[in-house]
């Protein structure tokens, strides 16, 4: 029985805190927009950017090293090309992932409310 009282004394704290942690949230979204990161491929030849929220900014492809690396054009290498933007994609997100988590751990520890992040996409 005491076990039921901690629970609801625990939802009771939350339930105060409701207007900060929407206040939070809100904070935490618009700095989630903001944050940029770099991932890349293929030593530099195609970069891409990406935001906290998991978004796709832009893809910049260098066209002398795309060359060197793709060659003639043939089916193989369009391959290899379509592989380096695939990888600086998948570099970039998984860094925006990384710093969003660190984002939302300084803007909202003093809150502590597991899967905070699941609620930001």
């Amino acid at each position: 029985m005491s076990g039921m009282f901690n629970n609801l004394k625990s939802l009771a704290g939350l339930m105060g805190q409701a207007g900060q942690i929407k206040e939070k949230i809100a904070q935490l979204q618009e700095a989630l927009v903001r944050l940029e990161v770099e991932g890349e491929s293929g030593a530099g030849a195609v970069r891409v950017v990406a935001n906290g929220k998991m978004e796709v900014l832009s893809i910049r492809m260098d066209r002398p090293l795309l060359s060197a690396l793709a060659g003639e054009g043939t089916d193989a290498d369009l391959q290899m090309v379509e592989d380096l933007v695939t990888g600086a994609v998948n570099a970039a997100l998984a860094r925006a992932r990384e710093a969003a988590q660190e984002e939302i751990g300084r803007m909202t520890g003093d809150l502590n409310l597991p899967g905070l992040d699941q609620f930001l996409k």
